[in-house]
């Protein structure tokens, strides 16, 4: 990649809370700072932890051409042609503690697949006792057409080796102590993050968590630094942007770290600059203040 004026070569972008809004789309502002970006000489990397055909709304709204780390930085995909360029696979013997936990709350489990060569995205293991989808789980594989496959233990499961990652969505009385034994159980052997969950928009009831279990040390971050390793890109001219627990370790190795305003604590404690929320082209106007020259625009 060609060395430009800006003292950035790259930025990477969150999907869920970032680019897109509370309405999941991206607004005009994102999309025309994103062309700017590019115009400019600056690659553009997609940063989420959204399997690839659960992002491709907001993928084609952009033209995005850079690899896209997906799956919580487990896979680095294509967008163009769908191929994954590298994935970071979990042990099997860690899937299997853990779907045992999780049967043990009742919860069926999202077996999280690298579909490029198997063909699906999920395999939800449901156990003996058949444990209940959550009707949130139902509306999400709904709605973004996700082929799955189902099982009652993980003994059936064809392709252990395509394994990204594994969790549950449950309500956080069940996810926040779980996360807690499993944290407690497993130690540094995995990744593990319990966040809100994109709902249906009609949703009335309680928040909804997502548990989110990857291969040890596996974040966007790790992701990323693969990308420049290919490219010879020093991280201290990478900016990212983003707005939840998932972003921390990306924001956080950044040479310039943006959260958005909507971001939660834990994330603006490690950002370097704030923007505007994401339902006000936060990420829009972060860009522009990278490209301007002028992060002072944004709150530090």
């Amino acid at each position: 990649m060609p060395a430009t004026h800006h003292p950035i070569d790259l930025i990477a972008i969150d999907l869920d809370g970032t680019l897109m809004g509370t309405d999941e789309q991206v607004s005009r502002a994102n999309i025309d700072a994103v062309h700017r970006a590019r115009d400019a000489g600056i690659g553009v990397l997609i940063c989420t932890g959204r399997g690839l055909c659960e992002c491709k709304t907001a993928l084609n709204a952009i033209d995005q051409q850079d690899p896209v780390m997906v799956a919580g930085g487990s896979i680095i995909a294509d967008p163009v042609s769908g191929n994954t360029l590298h994935r970071f696979t979990m042990q099997h013997h860690i899937v299997d503690q853990a779907i045992n936990m999780f049967h043990g709350a009742k919860c069926p489990v999202l077996v999280m697949k690298d579909p490029s060569e198997i063909g699906y995205d999920y395999l939800i293991v449901h156990s003996d006792e058949e444990h209940p989808i959550h009707p949130i789980t139902e509306w999400w594989i709904e709605s973004h057409r996700l082929r799955v496959k189902y099982a009652n233990r993980l003994e059936h499961d064809e392709h252990p080796e395509h394994t990204v990652r594994v969790g549950i969505v449950a309500p956080s009385s069940i996810s926040n102590p779980l996360s807690k034994e499993l944290i407690e159980t497993l130690g540094d052997q995995a990744w593990l993050y319990d966040f809100p969950c994109v709902m249906p928009p009609d949703h009335a009831g309680d928040v909804v968590h997502i548990i989110e279990m990857f291969a040890a040390k596996i974040n966007k971050w790790t992701a990323i630094t693969w990308y420049l390793d290919q490219h010879g890109i020093d991280p201290s001219r990478v900016a990212a942007i983003g707005d939840q627990v998932n972003d921390v370790a990306m924001i956080e190795a950044a040479g310039v770290g943006i959260a958005m305003g909507n971001a939660i604590q834990e994330v603006q404690g490690h950002a370097q600059y704030t923007t505007a929320t994401n339902d006000n082209d936060g990420v829009a106007h972060a860009i522009n203040a990278i490209l301007d020259g002028d992060l002072g625009a944004l709150k530090s």
